[in-house]
């Protein structure tokens, strides 16, 4: 494994991202596992936070492809998927591509739009292919959505299922920046000039090839106990109406994996499965009516879970 070319290459492209997205070197570095993690990512906050700046920046410095559609009620699966058209010099038809074809594809405010066109989407980010008239077509690859949606304003909006948020590996939120890092953004200026004066710095073979190599992270025994032990306790929870699912436990495992090679190691220890537990597990699960009651977050409630359950054999 190439652990100098992850801490160089990873860490370069992350600090890039770091000049535009002031103060998020977390959510920036969670974006980064996910994708890594060969996982999509929702993220749930009120506009004018750098939502789009994000995914855009991410689309510059890994080199990606980049599409956006902006979700609104009459948004159809074929903005999506593409769609054919008759040419009449030739009497046959022609494929248009979708807003899907895309290495990088930026979901705005995705609960503005029908639940037929989320089904499309999100079934090409579960398949990797779409379906045109009866021809398939493979999606490129890399392939990440990074999805968006408004918490406020619920007017006219479709949330999304426990069944549909399950396909997304992370949910995060960007919230305010805090006082300095806003000086320090008013005294950037425009940020589509800081945009485009970013350097790629992995291309798109390597990102691959990256990808791979997160793989081949070495996991023991021991941790996939551990977090098949975090799943079922989810699942017993009186806090819990719905727990971990299995889809659930692989995506934590791949998160942790990811999140290891970031800190250049081979190897997975428990506090790679802390650090990513809460965005991993949080929208996976459902609070029961005792827990909304007593006004309990979700994340309060996988805050008493990670404590009840015993850190693996020689990490105590």
């Amino acid at each position: 494994m190439k652990e100098l070319f992850i801490c160089e290459q990873a860490g370069k492209a992350m600090n890039e991202i770091g000049k535009v997205i002031i103060g998020k070197n977390r959510i920036i570095r969670q974006v980064m596992t996910a994708i890594l993690a060969s996982g999509h990512i929702l993220i749930e906050d009120i506009p004018g936070v750098g939502k789009t700046t994000l995914a855009l920046s991410f689309s510059k410095v890994l080199g990606l492809d980049y599409q956006r559609i902006q979700f609104t009620p009459d948004v159809m699966p074929a903005d999506i998927a593409g769609f054919s058209v008759y040419k009449p010099e030739t009497g046959t038809f022609e494929y248009q591509k979708g807003g899907a074809m895309t290495n990088l594809l930026l979901a705005d405010e995705i609960n503005r739009t029908s639940p037929k066109t989320q089904s499309a989407l999100l079934e090409a980010m579960e398949e990797g292919r779409i379906t045109v008239d009866g021809v398939t077509r493979e999606l490129p690859k890399p392939y990440v959505v990074i999805a968006t949606q408004n918490p406020l304003g619920s007017i006219g909006t479709h949330s999304l299922p426990e069944s549909q948020l399950d396909r997304f590996m992370i949910r995060i939120s960007m919230g305010y920046p805090d006082q300095e890092s806003e000086v320090t953004m008013l005294k950037q200026g425009r940020v589509n000039i800081a945009i485009d004066q970013m350097k790629e710095q992995i291309t798109i073979d390597e990102l691959m090839e990256i990808r791979q190599e997160v793989e081949q992270v070495f996991v023991h025994d021991d941790i996939l106990r551990y977090v098949v032990s975090l799943a079922n306790a989810s699942r017993r929870s009186k806090n819990l109406e719905l727990g971990l699912s299995p889809r659930g436990t692989i995506a934590l495992l791949q998160m942790a994996k990811a999140n290891a090679y970031l800190s250049n190691r081979t190897y997975l220890v428990p506090e790679d499965i802390k650090d990513v537990f809460f965005v991993t597990a949080g929208h996976r699960v459902i609070k029961s009516k005792e827990a909304k009651i007593q006004k309990k977050t979700s994340d309060d409630i996988l805050k008493e879970i990670l404590k009840s359950v015993p850190l693996p054999k020689g990490n105590q």
